[in-house]
């Protein structure tokens, strides 16, 4: 097409002798009717029977029409074109076909197309390859093929005791010899791979299924630049599809000074890798449960050195009783437990005692104060962290949720929690994952939640320091702690108790209490609680000399404030309301809602009657008790 220029087609030459010059299949077509104005013999043998002048051309066409018509469109934009998707349809059969067009300036409408039938022309290429082959001379070949012979020849045998895979390729990357161990390692034999491309055979893939194009091997790299190729990991592929993981190295080879190929020596590192990954794993496992061991084992040294009101719930009061009775009904549950009372009640005295009396109790029970850890730094003391987390994060650390994985987490004072940080608790609780600080990778979590609170929550959620949906997410089963001035029955056991803890730890013998004191004890109020009272036995221990202890209560004047004190504290008032509503529930003989019952008679709506109930732990057993607690 490139000899019949514009200029040749723009001259007065007639269609006929314009299509007669052309040695291969033309015509002219007419793209304004689809008829073929003129044509030569070359087109008519091509497109047989009924290729004549006036002839319709789309006959020829069939399914490529409107490939050919977008052909056509791109001929009277650009003037010329060529395309190899408009396949011809001859006697039936496709014939697939080059056509080359070019518009004659002079008709517009006309276009001179000539046609290249592609299958003869792979046949003219296949003859020039063969005249060039036969121009280099069989003698290359075979020098080629001699030292490729000779070369296996002389080597075979010790090709074949060798340990390593060994094989060969020529320029063309195709295999010329494979050693034994190369075979056995990749399940191929010596007929499967001769004279085939061998990339294309065991390391056609990477390992992750991304393809392996062979411009990029290092291996064909060998014998097209000349580079000696040391790779410590990579793929092959077995016959039977299995990867093996193998270093190798490929150099290329020479005969007499040309470039003939190169040869590969291969490693099967499977078993290296597998085990190096074990071991890897297994000392991240190790590292993990080392530092994990440690916090805990700091953490349970920090229990015992803490220095506790008494090891266990002392008392027969109903108060008590009421108290162990939902320990017991809790415990054998991952039921999440929220425990309400005053400061120094044994809040966390009754977690320990959930905790010991569940099935996780071989698991720590991990303790986090939420009011004595900086705001910013809450986040990482539950979540933990990795190295370089933040500036001052030197190394991994696991935090107290994952501490507590497989145990208890004890949540103290848990409306001191900043808030940034309670959406972040409630959602690795919900998930049952976290996260560290600075990765990326989740850990299982799996804790029971035991919180307590000296507040009520319901007051920190409208002051909007406590999130609703974590209270209530906490909020399953409220157990609440009776303030000592409410049981005052229990104070005798529980003085003789810390007595005997006190002055064990001072090396004492224990003096006697007597009527007058006990008297003291059980008619003061303690606003410290259990707390308040160990303090008291401890330094009564102390100022002891003789036999008899002597304790210190404040001077008259201090305990008549105490006792007649005109403020009401914030307990004062809980507890006082306490005693209103057991009062309401025995006037009524429990009954809350409706005319006559207790929640009419405080003069409250009944659905805040319960849920002052459920905040102070009111059950049967306090209005049925003849005593108040």
């Amino acid at each position: 097409m490139q000899h019949y220029t514009s200029a040749m087609l723009d001259t007065p030459l007639t269609f006929d002798s314009l299509v007669a010059t052309v040695p291969e299949a033309a015509l002219v077509l007419d793209t304004a009717t689809d008829r073929i104005t003129t044509l030569n013999a070359a087109a008519r043998r091509m497109l047989g029977a009924g290729a004549e002048p006036g002839a319709v051309f789309s006959a020829w066409l069939g399914p490529a029409l409107p490939r050919f018509i977008v052909f056509i469109e791109e001929v009277d934009h650009r003037g010329e074109a060529w395309t190899r998707d408009a396949d011809l349809l001859v006697d039936g059969h496709p014939l697939p076909c080059e056509l080359r067009a070019r518009r004659i300036r002079a008709a517009d409408t006309h276009v001179f197309v000539m046609l290249l039938d592609l299958d003869e022309l792979e046949r003219r290429a296949q003859m020039v390859e063969t005249v060039r082959l036969h121009r280099a001379g069989i003698e290359e070949w075979k020098r080629a093929h001699d030292f490729f012979a000779e070369l296996e020849h002389q080597n075979q045998l010790i090709l074949n005791a060798a340990g390593e895979g060994i094989y060969g390729v020529n320029a063309e990357g195709k295999t010329t010899f494979v050693n034994r161990a190369a075979q056995e390692m990749l399940g191929w034999t010596t007929e499967d791979l001769l004279g085939k491309p061998i990339h294309d055979m065991i390391h056609h893939h990477h390992i992750d299924g991304e393809i392996y194009h062979s411009h990029d091997c290092p291996i064909y790299r060998s014998f097209r630049f000349e580079q000696v190729n040391r790779i410590e990991d990579e793929v092959f592929w077995r016959k039977d599809g299995c990867p093996i993981r193998v270093e190798y190295v490929s150099t290329p080879i020479y005969d007499q000074q040309v470039l003939a190929g190169a040869v590969v020596i291969f490693r099967d590192i499977t078993e290296r890798k597998e085990n190096e990954k074990r071991l890897h794993d297994a000392l991240a496992e190790i590292a993990s449960l080392r530092d994990r061991l440690e916090q805990e084992n700091a953490y349970l040294q920090e229990a015992i050195t803490t220095e506790r009101a008494h090891h266990d719930i002392i008392g027969t009061s109903q108060a008590v009783r009421q108290l162990l009775m939902r320990v017991e009904l809790v415990a054998g549950t991952d039921a999440t437990v929220l425990i309400s009372g005053e400061a120094g009640t044994g809040k966390a005295l009754v977690a320990h005692a959930i905790h010991n009396a569940s099935p996780r109790r071989r698991r720590p029970l991990i303790h986090v104060r939420c009011g004595s850890v900086a705001p910013g730094a809450m986040e990482a003391e539950l979540f933990g962290q990795i190295r370089g987390a933040y500036p001052g994060a030197l190394r991994d650390k696991p935090g107290k949720l994952e501490l507590a994985h497989g145990g208890t987490l004890f949540l103290d004072d848990v409306e001191e929690l900043p808030p940034e940080v309670q959406g972040q608790l409630l959602r690795a609780l919900q998930e049952r994952e976290v996260t560290r600080l600075g990765d990326t990778r989740g850990r299982s979590l799996d804790v029971r939640v035991i919180a307590a609170s000296t507040k009520p929550l319901d007051r920190e959620v409208a002051a909007g320091r406590l999130r609703e949906d974590l209270n209530l997410w906490l909020n399953v089963f409220p157990v609440f702690c009776h303030p000592l001035r409410e049981k005052r029955e229990d104070i005798p056991a529980l003085a003789a108790h810390l007595l005997g803890l006190a002055a064990k730890r001072m090396n004492r013998k224990p003096p006697v209490i007597t009527q007058n004191v006990m008297e003291r004890l059980m008619g003061y109020d303690w606003p410290g609680n259990v707390r308040e009272l160990r303090n008291v036995i401890e330094r009564a221990v102390i100022v002891s000399q003789g036999g008899k202890l002597i304790v210190d209560l404040g001077t008259p004047d201090t305990r008549s404030r105490q006792t007649n004190r005109t403020i009401r504290t914030e307990a004062d008032l809980e507890a006082d309301m306490r005693r209103a509503l057991i009062d309401c529930l025995r006037e009524t003989v429990g009954k809350v809602s409706g005319r006559a019952g207790a929640a009419e008679l405080m003069g409250i709506p009944a659905t805040t009657f319960y849920s002052r109930m459920r905040k102070f732990g009111i059950t049967r057993a306090d209005w049925d008790s003849d005593d108040t607690p």
